[in-house]
């Protein structure tokens, strides 16, 4: 009898499941396939062929697949390949705390023509819970005074090194990072910053101050362990980090995924201090075939040109910084601006980064084993934007850059206790 396992079957959707299958003819060939329906009801598959043991097993820790969405030994390969059946449709997880995403795996055999595999009752199924929060995580929103966010807690008394988590200015409160982050032990603020409740859908400049304000509020917060904090961020949002770690003492650990050095598209403000966006090259915009922009050398033309004085003193920052880059990022060009940026603290004696760069990872990196999001709909635009990245390189950069951020935050925000003889 054919028997297919998959554990665990409730798990955070950043850790590995061992999928297993046995009771098959020896050397049969079947065809695994995952599918996921999102909070609005778009559906996402993969699908990938393995062959039987000797012995009528295939597992997928060991067995190579050999086509479908993926070819070779990966593990959790059905997860990072889910695509959207509706073009250009982005997994994002919004209901973190009360219900977890559904992953179906089914079998089926390979002799089954693609066309009716839907059409089809497979073989053996298994339903599979991801969550994006660890059990006794708490969520607590956010609006005291002019912030405007959730905080995430891990179980216990605490207290626990506090982290900001910040996305790019696609608008809203985006909360599945913090919520791991906190399943894995951080006070993790995740902080809104546009087109969210009464924050403006179009910022005519962003005001440091507003971020400042989040920093004070957690470390006043009584779970959470100073004197420093850290930063995540992407995108805008890593321009934004980056200014933060510059102007604000209590900023010790910063990862800006992604990200320029520069300001662009919104003048930045603090303490009556602006900061002017980098000039924007409209022409330099690239559309491909399937209508898809491309950004990445907009900013070149006025990068080449311009003055010190544009890109941001990273200099002057007093905390560490680790840069993870996607060298097959279509959005920005983030691999020369984190080049340009460790150069600078280089040029000024300074040693506090590390460097991350992935060949083949794109622009929107995430944890572990979510599937790549390659081009989306950017509304403020009214456009489709390419983010770049090949499958297979990035999901092996998502897992380890995942690793890589924990590991950072924790040497940098947890302190050493040294035992006195």
């Amino acid at each position: 009898m054919i028997q297919l396992t998959a554990t665990p079957a409730s798990t955070l959707t950043d850790e590995p499941v061992h999928i297993r299958a046995t009771g098959l003819c020896p050397s049969q060939i079947v065809i695994f396939q995952a599918t996921l329906e999102d909070e609005k009801g778009n559906l996402f598959h993969s699908q990938a062929y393995y062959k039987a043991s000797e012995v009528g097993e295939v597992d997928l820790d060991h067995a190579p697949s050999l086509g479908g969405d993926y070819i070779g030994v990966h593990p959790m390969g059905l997860f990072w390949s889910l695509k959207p059946e509706k073009f250009l449709t982005k997994l994002m997880k919004r209901d973190v705390m009360t219900s977890p995403f559904l992953v179906q795996i089914k079998l089926y055999d390979s002799n089954l023509p693609l066309a009716q595999i839907a059409a089809t009752d497979p073989k053996v199924s298994v339903t599979l819970e991801r969550w994006y929060r660890a059990p006794g995580v708490t969520r607590i929103q956010v609006q005291e005074g002019h912030l405007r966010g959730a905080l995430f807690l891990p179980p216990g008394e605490g207290r626990f090194p506090g982290v900001i988590d910040l996305f790019a200015d696609i608008g809203g409160l985006i909360e599945y990072r913090a919520s791991l982050l906190a399943s894995h032990g951080f006070a993790a603020l995740a902080l809104a910053y546009c087109d969210y409740e009464d924050l403006p859908l179009h910022p005519e400049k962003i005001e440091l101050e507003y971020f400042e304000e989040a920093v004070n509020f957690l470390l006043r917060h009584p779970k959470v362990l100073g004197p420093g904090i850290g930063i995540v961020s992407i995108s805008k949002g890593a321009e934004i980090g980056l200014s933060m770690a510059i102007h604000l003492k209590q900023v010790i650990a910063t990862v800006l995924i992604n990200g320029p050095n520069f300001v662009f598209s919104t003048p930045q403000v603090y303490r009556g201090q602006i900061s002017q966006p980098l000039s924007f090259s409209p022409q330099l915009v690239s559309i491909n075939a399937l209508g898809l922009a491309q950004f990445q050398y907009c900013f070149e033309e006025a990068r080449s040109k311009a003055s010190e004085t544009f890109f941001l003193p990273i200099e002057k920052a007093q905390g560490h910084f680790l840069f993870i880059v996607g060298e097959d990022d279509k959005s920005i060009n983030s691999k020369a601006y984190a080049e340009q940026a460790t150069e600078q603290l280089r040029r000024n004696g300074k040693d506090n980064w590390t460097l991350l760069s992935y060949p083949g990872a794109g622009h929107m990196l995430e944890p572990p084993y979510s599937p790549l999001c390659c081009a989306s709909k950017l509304s403020k635009l009214h456009l489709f934007m390419q983010w770049g990245g090949e499958v297979t390189l990035h999901a092996a950069a998502q897992e380890h850059s995942w690793k890589e951020i924990q590991k950072f935050l924790k040497k940098h925000l947890i302190p050493v206790v040294t035992s006195q003889l």
